[in-house]
């Protein structure tokens, strides 16, 4: 064959998050310890700390302070959002509050009204590595790892003095061939 052999398609098992769902009233202080898939789809006042994903649905209307990893508001929060991995307002949220998010996706017509602290430190432990902790990573020597990025052939992000790797982006970056 000219491109070579098929290969059948593996199939990868992804586990599921246990979905949970509010359509009503709801007061108090919900923390949770496992990932879950959250969704808000009616009142909610208090605290929401979720491991997992939580999403504020279109008629919702949430008065708290939010902490989850990835977080989508199309509804209504009064409150400061925390999200370890990625934040995203669709076009009808409305967010009054302060956001602490080392991603965020702002969908046009979505308003928000607070500050917006997007830094590494945000990031999940692990998922950055300094030129130190990526020479070990990698495997090879700090003096190659600048020469890449003074050639501009790895990614990174530079931080005051400091350059940073994220750890997808290298994963990507190395499966890819380009270290080569």
């Amino acid at each position: 064959m000219a491109f070579g052999d098929k290969k059948s398609a593996k199939t990868v098992a992804t586990p599921t998050l246990n979905m949970i769902e509010l359509n009503a009233e709801m007061n108090g202080t919900l923390s949770f310890k496992e990932p879950v898939d959250l969704r808000i789809n009616g009142l909610f006042t208090g605290k929401l700390d979720v491991r997992g994903s939580l999403s504020v649905g279109v008629r919702a209307s949430v008065e708290a302070d939010v902490t989850g990893d990835y977080v989508v508001i199309a509804g209504k929060v009064k409150g400061n959002v925390h999200a370890t991995k990625l934040l995203t307002l669709m076009p009808t949220a409305v967010l009054l509050g302060d956001i602490h998010a080392p991603k965020l996706n702002v969908v046009e017509g979505a308003v928000f009204q607070g500050m917006c602290h997007m830094t590494l430190n945000d990031a999940p432990a692990g998922e950055w590595f300094s030129v130190k902790e990526l020479s070990t990573y990698l495997e090879i020597e700090e003096g190659v790892i600048w020469e890449l990025v003074n050639s501009g052939k790895i990614p990174f992000i530079k931080e005051g003095d400091n350059f940073k790797f994220e750890r997808v982006q290298i994963d990507h970056w190395a499966a890819t061939g380009a270290m080569k």
